[in-house]
């Protein structure tokens, strides 16, 4: 199963967008149409990339948008991008989320005593690979993070891309910790502080901000898969979330393909990128 994207709009403005295609040149949305699974018995899971390694530039999948494209996020009428938080460089591994699952805002987690945050669930995949926006891996799932982001359940499901030449070697999140050492410490940090300069307090962590092990991240992506599967068939209210898809062919929501042309001919065409400011690269400093 191959997928390959078509760029609209000019990048770094608010009109750029990424949509997707499957291997017959259909469109398809990158929430709803890409599964879940890219081998279900050995629970691993597709990810589209949103965020590549290094990057600052918070694009993420569009779930209020006819084919949920990938898009930047705009706060208070500009683009946003993620301050570099010392020493920490944009990102930190390549960000994105995993396919056909929902983290339910009207469903408290008994874990966290949280609801989700109404997004897909989010991974970082800590492969040496930098990835591209928009580009649909294979992983492998290691672990878990809570965290608790304005009051709403956002898991970070700490995965390895299977192309990765180490992916053999990592099979949970302990192994993360043994072979690289740091790396989990700075993912607490990075999400700890990352709005700091945003003028917003540090975020907080269910468990006292400990991982939870590969077990306990699988079934929690598959609960968010079921959550998913209910707002996709119409048996829980999709808010504003849009579910319009091309692939899922008993849901409410499925379309035509004509119907998915027409929503990205409507989109911009390509053309030349903005710049990006300067100050994007500068480095953000605070007392711990």
């Amino acid at each position: 199963m191959s997928f390959s994207t078509e760029e609209r709009g000019r990048p770094n403005t608010q009109e750029y967008r990424v949509f997707f295609k499957n291997s017959d040149g259909k469109y398809i949305s990158p929430f709803h149409d890409v599964p879940i699974y890219a081998n279900e018995a050995e629970n691993i899971f597709h990810a589209v990339v949103e965020v590549p390694r290094w990057t600052n530039a918070k694009m993420e999948i569009a779930t209020k948008d006819p084919l949920n494209p990938i898009k930047q996020d705009v706060k208070k009428g500009k683009l946003r991008y993620v301050a570099n938080v010392f020493p920490h460089k944009g990102y930190i591994w390549n960000y994105g989320a995993i396919p056909q699952t929902w983290e339910d805002p009207n469903h408290k987690d008994g874990d966290t005593g949280c609801c989700g945050d109404n997004d897909p669930i989010d991974i970082c995949d800590i492969g040496d690979k930098v990835c591209s926006l928009g580009e649909i891996i294979k992983v492998k799932v290691l672990g878990t993070l809570a965290l608790i982001d304005e009051g709403e359940t956002d898991w970070k499901v700490i995965v390895i891309n299977t192309e990765d030449p180490e992916a053999a070697n990592f099979n949970n999140i302990d192994d993360v910790r043994r072979l690289k050492p740091g790396y989990l410490e700075a993912t607490v940090d990075w999400f700890k502080r990352y709005k700091v300069p945003d003028g917003k307090p540090e975020n907080q962590f269910a468990f006292n901000g400990e991982f939870k092990d590969r077990d306990f991240a699988i079934k929690t992506v598959k609960s968010t898969h079921d959550f998913w599967n209910a707002v996709i068939s119409k048996k829980t209210h999709a808010g504003e979330l849009n579910c319009m898809n091309t692939c899922v062919s008993d849901s409410p929501f499925f379309c035509s393909a004509a119907d998915a042309e027409a929503v990205v001919k409507s989109a911009c065409s390509l053309g030349p990128e903005d710049p990006i400011s300067s100050s994007v690269d500068k480095w953000f400093y605070y007392e711990k």
